[in-house]
């Protein structure tokens, strides 16, 4: 199983309502949630968890995280409201304006972390759950935990705008990077988190901390791959694009899907793996990637769809 670990929340998607102007679509979201539904639909056995509220939108996440077939039995239910995040679209990219003060997902502590069976093969983590506490510092705790024993995959997908305590989130960022096996970034990210390096340096200083696979995604560009025995770039698949709300978050469950299918999502394996492997990997990513973009919203591919 492949836990996700992290934010679920409502994104409030613009709608023009007949007669009446503009309205919101309240939607299943938050961008590990999307990557545990990507995984979910691709057939994988996937679990999350996060603080889930019991209101009436904390019921529409957990609904929408069954349909997908993702296993909700690790996340803490709490008395407490679900964030919401309203969205504005502006040529097919996505602001936000979050309400997450007092939530259930952000008020989660090291009290309420679950316990993993055997079967639980690797976490993934990131984006904005790691930014406010008490919850960055219970993912973060969670991560110091499991990694000496469970593969680690971190997508930092850098929120500038939401960071009030930079100093602090800087040296949080650098800790989980330094306990991650699989670290994606994209252009935006790196030159965040390491101003003027270029990839294959800021790679090259992730790997010595540790890390097996490095990845940067280009947009409709592709993605570049960087291991401990040398590199890869996959091309982007083909899309007409709607939007690109999601479009990241897919591409990380398509990547650790098709790490699994090939009995890659141990430490030892990989640690060696190949390229002709790591470019399977990357191709399923790839292509679920670009399904996610040529719909509305973060709705990724069922596996049927790629078939």
């Amino acid at each position: 199983m492949i836990v996700c670990c992290g934010e679920a929340l409502i994104d409030m998607l613009p709608r023009d309502i007949v007669g009446e102007g503009m309205g919101y679509l309240p939607v299943s979201g938050g961008a590990v949630f999307n990557t545990a539904i990507t995984l979910g639909r691709l057939g994988e056995s996937a679990g999350f968890f996060t603080g889930l509220s019991t209101d009436l939108f904390g019921q529409q996440i957990e609904a929408s995280l069954k349909a997908s077939n993702v296993d909700a039995r690790f996340c803490k239910r709490q008395d407490l409201p679900t964030t919401l995040a309203f969205v504005k679209l502006t040529d097919g990219h996505a602001e936000y304006a979050f309400y997450d003060e007092n939530s259930a997902g952000r008020m989660i502590t090291s009290d309420d972390l679950p316990t993993f069976e055997d079967d639980v093969s690797a976490l993934h983590f990131g984006a904005i759950s790691l930014i406010p506490d008490p919850c960055g510092s219970t993912y973060e705790a969670l991560m110091t935990r499991e990694a000496p024993s469970r593969v680690i995959s971190f997508d930092p997908n850098i929120r500038p705008t939401f960071i009030q305590d930079e100093a602090t989130y800087r040296k949080r960022m650098e800790r989980m990077l330094g306990l991650a096996d699989i670290i994606k970034v994209s252009d935006e990210d790196l030159a965040w988190l390491m101003p003027g390096a270029g990839f294959e340096d800021a790679a090259a200083k992730m790997i010595g901390s540790g890390a097996s696979v490095v990845l940067m995604t280009k947009g409709a560009e592709g993605v570049e791959a960087i291991t401990r025995s040398g590199k890869s770039f996959v091309p982007a698949a083909k899309a007409t694009v709607v939007d690109t709300v999601g479009a990241g978050d897919s591409f990380n469950g398509g990547f650790l899907a098709g790490l699994n299918r090939q009995g890659l999502l141990n430490k030892q394996a990989l640690a060696q793996i190949s390229n002709d492997d790591l470019q399977l990997a990357l191709r399923l990513a790839a292509d679920v990637a670009a399904i996610t973009v040529s719909r509305a919203g973060a709705n990724p591919p069922w596996q049927k769809e790629l078939a």
